[in-house]
């Protein structure tokens, strides 16, 4: 029990990097997730691509954006885009059982994309991701609420729960970011 303890422990230390130093220059791209398979996710293996990360929720009345998520995956992957799903039981409306939210996602939207461990996504337990984003672009107020990381890893738009996936206003962006070179 207690080597599993430790390694827990290390894992997050090498997954969860401190927030930089006030002042420093963060990027979305110093930060790393667990994966909700477990292993690493960091955010740095994704630098020069745009992101779109996502807090997810699967017993929720957006769950079904899942599905519009997966095919702005599968349309935009090959142009730069990659969403990464966090999913999050801040809202009571998650599992708790990291099999069980894999299960869901694979069995009723297909999904593809990149997840995360269930991971805090809003106050002062939040994870540093998610703490860095609502400072660059206001906080998370709902499930399902998406950040549009552009490629330098600085730029970041917020978008509301009611801003659907294939919503004008989020596609806008969303083209604009692809189309950007990385240091723009």
């Amino acid at each position: 029990m207690a080597e599993a303890s430790r390694r827990a422990a290390l894992l997050a230390a090498l997954t969860l990097p401190a927030m930089p130093a006030s002042g420093s220059a963060a990027t979305a791209f110093d930060f790393g997730f667990e994966a909700l398979e477990g292993g690493p996710l960091p955010l740095a293996s994704f630098r020069g691509r745009v992101l779109l990360v996502v807090n997810t929720a699967s017993f929720c009345g957006y769950t079904p954006q899942y599905a519009a998520l997966q095919r702005l995956h599968d349309r935009h992957e090959g142009r730069g885009l990659t969403v990464i799903g966090v999913p999050s039981n801040d809202f009571n409306q998650e599992s708790t059982d990291t099999r069980r939210v894999r299960e869901f996602c694979d069995t009723m939207f297909g999904i593809t994309f990149p997840m995360a461990a269930i991971s805090h996504v809003r106050g002062e337990r939040a994870h540093p991701f998610f703490q860095w984003a609502a400072r660059e672009a206001g906080p998370v107020r709902w499930n399902f609420h998406k950040y549009l990381v552009h490629r330098d890893g600085r730029r970041v738009q917020g978008f509301s729960t009611q801003t659907a996936p294939d919503a004008p206003a989020l596609t806008r962006a969303l083209d604009a970011a692809l189309a950007a070179s990385p240091s723009a």
